[in-house]
C-alpha cells in the first residue's frame, strides 16, 4: 500500500516560469552557468548558487544560508507564489523523441523505511549527510525523487482526460523541450488518486536515491519536532513503461600494464571478440559489449555459462551487464576495484554519441572505452525486490525534472 499526499507548493508565476526554471546545476558548464547568472536575473540558478563568483571561498554553512536568503528574496519579489491549499500536479515533458508524463506528489518516508518504496542503488553517506544539511538549513527542496509505478489503465485514462483541460504552465526551454503542468486541486480527484496508489503494493526509485536517503535522515533527526512536512518527500511518479533508461559507458585511462594483444587475449577467455574496425558499433542486446581500442571498434559477446544463468538471487546481479564488465574485465584485468573513486575510470551517459568515446580515446587521455547495452526496468525491479545493489553508474534515467518548477517547503 503506497501513500501519496498533496502539498502546498511554492512555484513561479506563470509569466516568469520559463525564465525561472533551469536544468540540474551540475549539467551546466562554467561558461553556461556564468551566462545564465549574468543575463537572466530570474533564473533559479541564482537561488541554488547565490555566491557563484566566490563559491570556493565561502563555507558550506554560509552557502546554504545564502540559498535560503536568496529563495526568500524570490518570494518577497513575487517571482514565486504559494498555492492556497494542498494539491497534486500532472507534469509532461516533451522533447524531440519522447514524451514523459507523471504526477508530482509527496511520498511517505515511512514507506521508504519499510521498503514499500524500493531502491536499487547504494548511497554515499557523506552525500546523504550533505544534502540533509542542505535541506535542514535552506528549508526547501525542488528536486523530486523519480519514482516508477506499474502501468495502471485507470490512472493512464485519467491522465489522458486531464491533459484536455487548461494547464497552469505551458512553455518551452532553450534545450527545445516543452513543459506542461496541470494543477489537481479538486478534493474528489485528490482522493481518487490517493486510492489508486493505495492499491499499489510497491513503488520503485528510478533516480534520486541520495535525496530520499537524506529525507529519511532529516525525518529521523527532527522527528520530535512534530513537523508534518518532514514525514514526506517530493516525488515525480511516473509509469514504469514511460521512463527511458540509458546505459553509462566506461572509459579507462590505461590497460594496467597489458599490451593491446595481451589484453585482447585475456578478454577472449570470457568473450567472443569480433573486430568491427571503423564501424561505430553499439551492443544490440544483453550480454553484448562494445569496445574501442587503438583506433578500432570491437564487438564482445559474453560466453554465458549455465552457472551464470542459474535462478539464484546472486545470478540477478551477476547477470547484469555492468556487473559482468566489472567482474570479468575492470577488476581482474584493469585493476579497478572502486568504481566510484578510482580516477582511472570515467563515465559517459549512453545518450551521448559513441563518437565522444572515440574522440576521448583518440586524443590519448584514455586508452580504452566500453559500451554497454542499457538495463531494462525488469532488471532494476528484480534487484530492488531482492535487496541487491547495482554497480555505480549503471543507469542514466530520464525524464529529468526542472529545478525551480515546484518547491516543497520543509
Amino acid at each position: 500500500m503506497s501513500k501519496i499526499i498533496p502539498f502546498k507548493a511554492v512555484r513561479p508565476t506563470p509569466d516568469k516560469v520559463a525564465l525561472v526554471t533551469c536544468r540540474n546545476y551540475d549539467d551546466y558548464s562554467p561558461a553556461e552557468l556564468a551566462a545564465w547568472l549574468n543575463f537572466n536575473p530570474y533564473s533559479f540558478l541564482h537561488v541554488i548558487n547565490p555566491a557563484y563568483i566566490h563559491a570556493q571561498k565561502i563555507t558550506l554553512d554560509k552557502r546554504f544560508k545564502g540559498v535560503a536568503h536568496k529563495y526568500q528574496d524570490f518570494k518577497n519579489e513575487g517571482i514565486f507564489i504559494e498555492d492556497d491549499k494542498p494539491v497534486f500536479f500532472l507534469y509532461q515533458i516533451q522533447n524531440k523523441t519522447q514524451s514523459f508524463t507523471g504526477i508530482i506528489a509527496g511520498t511517505s518516508v515511512e514507506d521508504y523505511k519499510n521498503n514499500v518504496i524500493k531502491k536499487h542503488e547504494d548511497t554515499l553517506q557523506y552525500r546523504v549527510e550533505l544534502f540533509k544539511d542542505y535541506l535542514h538549513q535552506t528549508g526547501f527542496n525542488t528536486e523530486p525523487v523519480l519514482i516508477t509505478y506499474p502501468d495502471h489503465s485507470d490512472v493512464n485514462n485519467w491522465i489522458g482526460e486531464k491533459k484536455k483541460s487548461q494547464p497552469i504552465y505551458n512553455y518551452s526551454t532553450t534545450n527545445k523541450e516543452q513543459h506542461t503542468v496541470w494543477k489537481i486541486d479538486s478534493n474528489e480527484e485528490i482522493k481518487w488518486l490517493q486510492n489508486q496508489f493505495a492499491a499499489i503494493p510497491e513503488l520503485y526509485i528510478a533516480d534520486g536515491h541520495h535525496r530520499s536517503a537524506s529525507a529519511e535522515l532529516l525525518y529521523d533527526q527532527d522527528q520530535h519536532l512534530g513537523n508534518e512536512n518532514l514525514n514526506y518527500f517530493m516525488s515525480f511518479l511516473i509509469a514504469e513503461s514511460n521512463v527511458k533508461i540509458y546505459e553509462y559507458n566506461r572509459i579507462i585511462r590505461d590497460l594496467n600494464g597489458h599490451s593491446k594483444d595481451d589484453f585482447i587475449l585475456k578478454l577472449s577467455e570470457h568473450f567472443i571478440i569480433k573486430s568491427k574496425e571503423q564501424e561505430l558499433w553499439k551492443p544490440q542486446s544483453k550480454f553484448e559489449f562494445g569496445m574501442y581500442l587503438d583506433g578500432s571498434f570491437y564487438a564482445l559477446f559474453y560466453k554465458v555459462n549455465d552457472n551464470d544463468n542459474s535462478k539464484s538471487q546472486n545470478s540477478i546481479l551477476a547477470n547484469l551487464d555492468a556487473q559482468i564488465l566489472y567482474d570479468k574485465v575492470l577488476q581482474p584485468l584493469l585493476g579497478i576495484e572502486d568504481l566510484r573513486n578510482d580516477e582511472r575510470i570515467e563515465y559517459i551517459p549512453g545518450k551521448q554519441s559513441i563518437l565522444t568515446i572515440k574522440e576521448l580515446v583518440d586524443e590519448g587521455e584514455f586508452e580504452v572505452g566500453f559500451m554497454l547495452y542499457p538495463s531494462d526496468i525488469s532488471e532494476i525491479k528484480a534487484l530492488a525486490d531482492n535487496n541487491l545493489i547495482m554497480p555505480p553508474k549503471s543507469t542514466y534515467i530520464e525524464p529529468k525534472f526542472r529545478s525551480g518548477l515546484v518547491v516543497y517547503e520543509l
